[in-house]
């Protein structure tokens, strides 16, 4: 049985909206039709998808487990679409992620060297938006830095840094050759992965600059941001005891090309 990627869309509509009605009008189709390709899908798997009573739509675990799976499946299919049309227009272009601090210049140099043939770009990617890059095509690999959600990806390790506390120049320990993180207690932590509801989440590197300088509270950044990016109005102390900070290269675990082969391979994989 092959999985229709029409009804698979059909569904996710249905999921995260929790209404059929709702997610017809996203759709842009009539009701009774979304809902004859939801029982086809869920004919076609065997299992049902959804619970739908009198209090509304709930999905079954069955429905969880296919949403999860969806959204990697959509987003990878939509990405050999756009690869496809790519190529159509004429030559092929390869780009590789990359996270503030990490430098790429030399493995595109050598890459394109090799690859005459490809145009071979970098693009930043950022914490929140590293994974769904990948996953969609947006860049064929990227070197990231963790945490990462690791569904759908291969993961290389490359190397290891040392860490950083990023401190506002006039901070109390702003003139200390080294620190441990016993040091910084009690400081106020920048918080990125779960913002306050009303707070606005911080993606880069310049966004925490500006957190830093305006004393809203300190972060630890890898030795390598350090290194590329300096303001009068901010100083680093290095954390002897704080966990290294790890840089991986990571591309879709569901694709196979040999242009990501053959990078893999130049990155000692």
């Amino acid at each position: 049985m092959d999985l229709d990627l029409r009804k698979v869309r059909y569904f996710v509509a249905v999921a995260e909206q929790l209404h059929f009605g709702r997610a017809a009008e996203r759709l842009h189709i009539a009701q009774p039709v979304l809902s004859r390709q939801i029982r086809a899908l869920e004919k076609d798997l065997g299992a049902e998808l959804f619970v739908r009573d009198s209090h509304g739509v709930t999905l079954t675990t069955a429905g969880g487990q296919l949403l999860d799976d969806s959204r990697q499946l959509l987003a990878s299919a939509d990405a050999a679409r756009r690869r496809v049309r790519a190529a159509a227009r004429g030559r092929r272009r390869f780009v590789v992620g990359f996270r503030a601090g990490v430098v790429v210049t030399h493995a595109l140099r050598a890459f394109g060297a090799a690859h005459p043939d490809v145009d071979v770009r970098a693009r930043r990617v950022e914490w929140d938006d590293q994974e769904q890059l990948i996953l969609d095509g947006t860049v064929d690999l990227a070197y990231v830095r963790r945490p990462i959600r690791e569904q759908g990806l291969r993961l290389l390790p490359q190397y290891t840094e040392d860490m950083v506390a990023m401190l506002p120049a006039e901070h109390r320990l702003a003139g200390k050759q080294e620190l441990r993180r016993a040091d910084l207690d009690g400081e106020t932590w920048l918080r990125y992965v779960d913002p306050r509801p009303d707070d606005v989440p911080i993606r880069t590197v310049e966004e925490k600059f500006e957190r830093v300088a305006a004393g809203t509270g300190i972060t630890l950044v890898p030795v390598s941001v350090a290194e590329q990016y300096s303001r009068p109005d901010i100083t680093y102390v290095p954390v002897v005891d704080a966990e290294p900070g790890a840089v991986l290269l990571a591309w879709d675990a569901g694709r196979h090309s040999r242009l990501v082969e053959a990078f893999v391979a130049a990155a000692g994989g």
